[in-house]
């Protein structure tokens, strides 16, 4: 029997394996989303973007971006209020589509994590160390600060943000989220000063031409934009230590959209408008701007938050991997070994082992373009959990759906249509990269996931499975079996009663 949870709370009761605790709430989940969303890249991105793609249109860009991620994340919050497990696209495509197409998901979220944490934590070490040197004076040895390709022996700053936070995730899931409020109230506070401070120093005539790449470079803007808004991922993979997920995931899912988007276009809209689109592209364009309207004194505390975001941003790009693997490794498609749980309730040899994997790309390998199968990966989990909302109305219309998408299917195919808009505009090497990677998972699940695979079962079957009438037809000898029949029609009560 499971553990009894908090009240309100639906206790983890999976079918084999470790259990998560139940400890999160619904600010917590915004926060955790927001924490992922509104990382360094809106201090660096924002700029590179409005420069190279879309101009002062970058505002519509990340409009765009936000929309699609908007009905994602409505199909994400239909699926995740159903399934209340950790795994997010991957847990939800194995229950509408099959071990086939999850573990496809599952590898592809794997890679998205695993670089996107890789590439993050080489960027918190360059900016650590901007930001030694510049309050401090202090220039860390490249040979310390800089892997062997870029002329150094290893990136130690990156290593050991990494062995950091991990440590962080290692002991309790309350100390991340307290950590990652606070982080993010830093964050937030530190974009309102540069909205107050830019804001009345806007010249119109920086907005013209405001669309220099012509309705193209829209689009284009808002595929880069799209690395950004990846993070309310995170908060599907928290379901499982979510006090109430069936309640409180929909408004974490939906709410660190909103509020992520809302901050991306003020500051984008403040940025283009102190300064010409043309001279943002580069490491520090918030800098860049208001130093054009005589506030450079704010670059320091930029630089700073800078590192304030990649922090917290590193933490959840490192907290969502550990339960991605979680759920595939208790269902049996990798081994079983890693789902084991602590006694904090968290998964601690798979947090050990993925931030070594982290830690040793970071510290020693250049990242480079294969960031841009981040991208790529994410948009691929996204069409199919969209697929699978679709699917599930049709082969499950009866089961209970606390939140449910509305417009329902124009939102999906939206949705879907949306994802694939963004993928056109990658290159073909990144095609190339995200085949080779998906054909390498085929080869996995064949050589491994397909014979080790438990059957779906559990609470996945409950969440996720038609729901079973009991056969009407009547007992041979109704004398004994009557306690039977009554608990049948319990049960058909039960099952039944909450459908929508």
């Amino acid at each position: 029997m499971a553990a009894q949870t908090r009240a309100g709370a639906t206790p983890a009761t999976p079918a084999d394996g470790g259990t998560l605790t139940r400890s999160l709430g619904r600010v917590d989940l915004i926060a955790m989303g927001v924490g992922t969303i509104v990382g360094a890249g809106i201090f660096v991105t924002t700029g590179i973007a409005a420069a190279t793609k879309a101009g002062p249109a970058i505002v519509l860009s990340f409009v765009l971006a936000g929309a699609i991620c908007a009905l994602v994340a409505l199909c994400y919050s239909e699926l995740a209020s159903m399934t209340p497990l950790s795994g997010s696209a991957y847990t939800y495509t194995r229950g509408t589509l099959g071990e086939v197409p999850a573990f496809l998901v599952g590898w592809n979220l794997l890679l998205e994590y695993a670089v996107a944490a890789s590439a993050i934590a080489i960027g918190w070490s360059g900016l650590f160390g901007a930001a030694l040197d510049s309050l401090f004076g202090v220039t860390l040895p490249k040979a310390i600060s800089a892997g062997p390709s870029d002329g150094g022996v290893i990136n130690l700053p990156a290593v050991l943000i990494v062995a950091a936070l991990i440590g962080v995730l290692v002991l309790e899931v309350r100390l991340t989220a307290v950590v990652v409020k606070t982080l993010v109230a830093l964050t937030i506070g530190v974009l309102v000063l540069v909205i107050a401070v830019g804001a009345p120093h806007l010249h119109p005539s920086n907005w013209s031409p405001f669309l220099p790449f012509g309705v193209h470079g829209i689009a284009a803007g808002a595929a880069l934009a799209f690395f950004a808004y990846l993070g309310f991922d995170v908060v599907a993979t928290s379901a499982e230590e979510t006090r109430d997920p069936r309640r409180d995931l929909p408004w974490g899912i939906i709410g660190s959209v909103v509020v992520a988007t809302a901050l991306y276009v003020a500051v984008s809209a403040v940025l283009t408008g102190v300064a010409p689109y043309s001279t943002l592209g580069n490491a520090a364009p918030v800098a860049t701007a208001l130093a054009a309207v005589g506030a450079g004194w704010i670059g320091k505390v930029i630089l700073v938050a800078s590192v304030v975001a990649l922090t917290k941003g590193l933490l959840m790009v490192c907290y969502g991997p550990t339960r991605l693997v979680f759920a595939m490794s208790r269902d049996g498609m990798v081994p079983k070994a890693l789902c084991r749980t602590g006694s904090r309730g968290t998964p601690v040899r798979l947090s050990l082992l993925l931030g070594t994997v982290v830690a040793a790309v970071a510290g020693l390998l250049p990242i480079g373009t294969v960031a841009e199968l981040v991208n790529i990966g994410a948009l691929f989990a996204f069409v199919i959990v969209a697929v699978g909302v679709l699917v599930l109305r049709r082969t499950a219309p009866g089961r209970p759906r606390p939140f449910r998408v509305p417009f329902l299917p124009v939102v999906a195919v939206c949705a879907i249509a949306g994802c694939v808009w963004l993928a056109t505009t990658f290159e073909a090497l990144t095609w190339l990269r995200f085949v080779i990677w998906s054909a390498a998972g085929v080869a996995l699940y064949l050589f491994y996931g397909r014979s080790h695979a438990t059957a779906v079962h559990g609470p996945t079957a409950t969440a996720l499975d038609p729901p079973r009438v009991p056969d009407p037809s009547p007992a041979p000898d109704p004398t004994p079996a009557t306690a039977d029949s009554s608990a049948l029609t319990t049960t058909a009560t039960v099952t039944t009663g909450g459908a929508a």
